[in-house]
């Protein structure tokens, strides 16, 4: 079958927007290395409302896509997890067509907010809708699956358990909203260096606790019940080499957070609140300091938005 044959629903002529939240891990176990040099993971995840914005429409009588981006520090090219999933939707559904995308962003990159990832994600979304494809999430996170480990995730968003290498996703519930202080030190971690100091330092690989296998099994779960679980097995390489982050950690425990950690690989570190006022009276006090990103956002209530 070619792709001028294959049939289908009629494509929009009206263009979508989507949102892009980041994402917290709110546990974020590094377990042993596959076979394929990946290492199995096992991680909480919860999108905040701190969001990415994409715009994309179709342009029928081309047959390219456009990227553009409100910030000169992201290629807009084919290097770019946007670009990338867009030509990926494309050919798995064997269509030829124009798309032209704006990418606006307020997700700081490479902050473990998982902000690429989460892009990538919108714009499976958003060209599926476009194109009619009528992809159910599993299907829209194999594609994801092929572009990053945090792909999928975003496709089952807000808060999910995910294992394997980010492919083996569980939608979890939790019950609430919390706010979110984020405060990222203005510099980033990267990923592959993190991985080998927290291979060089710890002795052994532990298995999941007791007490992260039984959250494993249920399909809701508390704010008290995270907040005793929390954990990030990147904190200690991390934090030995940034102690300032370790200090952020701290100052946001004693202004009253909940749970405070590292997300993903960092270097941004989050605190939850149990309401506004307390998450920015928190707030004020990393305001003060010019060097840090530091933001305010409620913890998101359902799947990524489409408009």
């Amino acid at each position: 079958m070619t792709k001028s044959t294959v049939a289908s629903s009629p494509a929009s002529s009206f263009p979508v927007t989507v949102l892009a939240p980041a994402k917290v891990n709110l546990i974020l176990r590094i377990l042993d290395r596959r076979s394929d040099g990946y290492h199995n993971l096992w991680s909480i995840m919860h999108t905040v409302a701190l969001e990415d914005e994409l715009r994309i429409s179709l342009v029928p009588h081309r047959q390219d896509i456009q990227l553009r981006c409100d910030t000169e520090e992201l290629a807009a090219d084919r290097s770019n997890l946007v670009y990338r999933a867009a030509a990926a939707v494309l050919e798995r559904a064997e269509r030829t067509t124009g798309l032209e995308i704006h990418l606006s962003k307020r997700i700081p990159m490479g902050a473990g907010l998982g902000g690429g990832s989460s892009d990538a994600a919108a714009t499976i979304v958003g060209v599926n809708r476009l194109l009619n494809l009528g992809w159910s999430d599993a299907r829209m996170a194999e594609v994801g699956q092929s572009l990053g480990s945090d792909v999928p995730f975003f496709l089952f968003a807000p808060s999910a358990c995910v294992a394997g290498r980010g492919e083996t996703v569980k939608p979890v519930a939790i019950d609430g909203v919390r706010w979110v202080v984020l405060v990222n030190p203005g510099f980033g971690v990267e990923t592959r260096w993190a991985y080998q100091e927290l291979a060089a330092t710890r002795g052994t690989v532990h298995p999941l606790s007791p007490m992260h296998a039984s959250l494993d099994r249920h399909a809701q779960l508390t704010w008290d019940q995270l907040a005793a679980a929390a954990e990030n097995d990147f904190e200690a390489p991390v934090f030995a080499r940034h102690g300032t982050l370790g200090e952020i950690k701290q100052a946001l425990i004693e202004r009253g957070a909940q749970l405070a950690l590292l997300s993903g690989s960092g270097a941004t570190v989050f605190g939850l609140f149990h309401d506004e006022a307390a998450a920015r009276r928190a707030h004020t006090h990393f305001a003060r300091k010019p060097s840090l990103k530091t933001f305010v956002v409620p913890t998101c209530s359902g799947p990524l938005t489409v408009r």
